[in-house]
């Protein structure tokens, strides 16, 4: 594992992924340990519905298994269930993976302390490439009305 200073695990995910947090995004730590799941919850809905990308940090643990089901459930009230969601694990690391699934098919027995999670907005968008790669990407503009 290499260390980079002024590199986020969210950039380092990002960026491997092509660019889903290339407009306006927030960053969001699903643990319960220091904050209520209530203003975790509230922060989610507010992000969700300002349509900004997201980042969630820390989703899982083997003590904390709800958090990303419920998590899910509260997206899905603002965001389409095909709306992209980046599964970065280990990246920079040795185990590293990337996956991308739409909201509705977010399984949380994929995620663990050393995942974070992505979450497109309404404007993000997942290309398979000719390779079978799939970038997924956030333009920095919206269409004009």
């Amino acid at each position: 594992m290499r260390v980079l200073p002024g590199v986020t695990a969210a950039n380092a995910a990002a960026a491997r992924a092509g660019a889903p947090l290339g407009h306006d995004y927030a960053v969001i730590s699903l643990s319960d340990r220091l904050k209520p799941w209530d203003v975790i919850a509230t922060r989610l809905r507010a992000a969700a519905s300002a349509d900004l990308a997201l980042a969630l940090y820390n989703p899982g643990s083997r003590s904390r298994t709800w958090q990303v089901a419920k998590a899910r459930e509260l997206l899905l009230e603002h965001r389409a269930p095909d709306t992209p969601v980046i599964l970065a694990r280990d990246v920079g690391g040795p185990e590293e993976s990337l996956r991308t699934v739409p909201l509705a098919d977010l399984d949380p027995d994929q995620v663990d302390m050393r995942t974070i999670l992505l979450v497109g907005s309404s404007q993000t968008q997942a290309v398979r490439r000719d390779d079978g790669t799939q970038t997924v990407w956030t333009p920095r503009r919206y269409p004009e009305s």
